[in-house]
């Protein structure tokens, strides 16, 4: 067992057998003999140096710690301030589109369409109303496009019942005019030749 612990270090050759076997029994002598050792001091030596690289480490660790906090801090901001933003892009962006949508040539077109529809009967109830209004079935038999607006029986200031033939037939034409003007946009739409500007 000696030859071995001696194979094993060298360093304890110049040792007797009895101290030896004193290093064995000894704890305290053991202790002594062993940190005596180039090995256990070199050792020793590089723990020392580890501690102290650890410790400097740590110590820069804790200079930035403040720093590294602040920064998180500030990275956390932005992202609140990005998840804002986004949201707040996604609602302006879906009311651009509600307004674009308002503004396509389609929808456009449907208004247009709408709008035609309304004239037209707008007119018709305008002339609809006068001969309504109108006393003596004499009177609305006069109401013909030949004869409105001319000096026959049935025009001039009013009617027997104090309808202005005149004035219902300025309006009347200033309705269909409108109506016509529309009908006549929609059949240009319908062939193709209105041209929307891209932008």
């Amino acid at each position: 067992m000696a030859t071995q612990l001696l194979q094993d270090f060298p360093e304890l050759s110049h040792l007797s057998r009895e101290d030896l076997e004193d290093m064995l029994t000894d704890p305290a002598y053991f202790q002594a003999i062993f940190h005596s050792l180039p090995r256990v001091k070199a050792l020793y030596q590089s723990q020392a140096e580890f501690g102290m690289a650890n410790e400097s480490i740590a110590n820069k660790n804790l200079e930035l710690q403040q720093s590294l906090y602040n920064l998180r801090a500030g990275a956390k901001q932005a992202f609140d301030d990005a998840k804002a933003l986004e949201a707040r892009w996604k609602e302006l962006d879906r009311e651009q589109r509600e307004v674009y949508q308002r503004f396509t040539p389609q929808f456009l077109l449907m208004r247009l369409r709408h709008a035609t529809i309304a004239q037209d009967e707008l007119s018709e109830s305008l002339a609809t109303a006068f001969i309504s209004a109108s006393p003596t079935p004499h009177v609305a038999s006069n109401l013909t496009v030949s004869n409105l607006g001319t000096s026959g029986p049935a025009s001039g200031t009013g009617t027997p019942g104090g309808l202005d033939v005149e004035e219902f037939v300025r309006d009347f034409k200033d309705q269909r005019k409108i109506y016509h003007k529309r009908v006549i946009w929609g059949d240009r739409w319908t062939a193709g030749q209105v041209d929307w500007p891209n932008e």
